[in-house]
């Protein structure tokens, strides 16, 4: 792989360079090449998590390799440095050069920050990428952090969630009226609409607000983080599907003074490792979820469970609504929303006809 980061970076630190109409002479790269920076990211999740604290990993080694060590960065876990909910103000600040979590944590700086993470029964991973890369997102999302002095990248993505861990069974979306259950963003917002108390919660304080009865339900990622945390031992019923988060999207944030304080090729690498990382978490969310599910079910006999039929229609409804009132209540919400539920229906109507339409072949019987 170094020889095509090797290759690749090459060709895109040339094309910066002439982009901004200078072409780069040998004095210009010789004295690039001498300099050394030395970098601090900080996240909302647990050190070396698996799959949301192992991608920072990914990256920083990325990064240093194709860098020829020019370029280290140094992971801290939530806790080590800032807690996990003071991400985005400490790369606003300088105070790290960059942080990875998810843009909905932000939703009190910039309620529009909540859409780059996940819009319920919204895309999925793969019609999120392209809206970020090739519909005009990105240019959204960095526009809504400009003022912040912070630069998003995508960051990697967990693909569709579940619906989380109960300690009672749902029935009825009059079930959770009263429920205390763990969900940030908009989909917490939508629990608020049907008569629920989301609480906010990083992801080291689950599991004992669980176990001691603080709240009544979680939703956490999946079942590979799920596992890791043992949630099954504090929980009984375990529901799908994530119509909350249907392909969570993280973020790598970086003080823009401190990206571009970099040399054009260096400022490469930085998103080119991103954009390996964002399809790497993927992957392994793909691969380890089957594993951990199967463990779940056979190892320990959790039962899974669907939502029932009413409650998703239910919780449909009152997503239209929330979504609505943000948008009336914030311009920049309205203009971000805008923008993604146009492409939400361009690739749908084209999904009906190849992605859906596969799923109901290949499981024909």
């Amino acid at each position: 792989m170094k020889w095509f980061y090797s290759a690749f970076l090459a060709g895109a630190a040339a094309l910066t360079l002439l982009g901004c109409g200078k072409e780069p002479t040998n004095t210009d790269q010789s004295e690039a090449k001498q300099q050394h920076f030395e970098w601090k990211l900080v996240t909302s999740w647990p050190k070396n998590f698996p799959g949301l604290g192992r991608g920072p990993e990914t990256f920083a080694k990325m990064v240093e390799e194709m860098s020829g060590g020019r370029l280290k960065v140094k992971v801290y876990g939530a806790g080590e440095l800032v807690p996990g909910f003071e991400v985005f103000d400490a790369v606003s600040s300088g105070t790290a050069q960059m942080g990875h979590a998810g843009s909905y944590y932000w939703k009190g700086k910039a309620p529009a920050a909540q859409i780059f993470t996940a819009i319920p029964f919204g895309m999925n991973v793969t019609e999120t990428n392209s809206w970020l890369h090739y519909g005009g997102g990105l240019a959204l999302w960095r526009e809504v952090y400009k003022p912040f002095g912070v630069i998003p990248f995508a960051g990697g993505n967990t693909g569709v969630q579940m619906a989380g861990w109960f300690k009672k069974e749902i029935h009825s979306i009059d079930d959770f009226k009263g429920l205390k259950i763990r969900m940030p963003g908009l989909g917490a917002e939508v629990l608020k609409k049907v008569g629920a108390i989301p609480v906010a919660l990083t992801g080291g304080e689950i599991f004992t607000a669980l176990q001691t009865g603080a709240i009544d339900a979680t939703e956490w990622v999946g079942p590979y983080n799920d596992l890791a945390f043992g949630l099954h031992k504090a929980a009984d019923y375990y529901y799908y599907s994530g119509w909350h988060e249907p392909g969570a999207m993280l973020e790598f944030t970086v003080n823009e003074q401190a990206f571009n304080s970099l040399p054009a090729d260096l400022q490469s690498i930085v998103e080119v490792a991103t954009r390996a990382v964002n399809q790497d978490m993927l992957d392994e969310y793909t691969a380890r979820n089957n594993e951990a599910m199967a463990a779940l079910r056979d190892k320990h006999g959790i039962k899974v469970l669907p939502l029932p039929e009413d409650v998703m229609l239910a919780l449909r409804a009152a997503s239209l609504d929330v979504l609505q009132e943000q948008a009336a209540q914030d311009a920049q919400f309205a203009k971000v929303y805008a923008s993604y539920a146009k492409f939400q229906q361009q690739v749908s109507a084209y999904h009906e006809l190849s992605e859906m339409e596969y799923y109901k072949n290949r499981q024909a019987k």
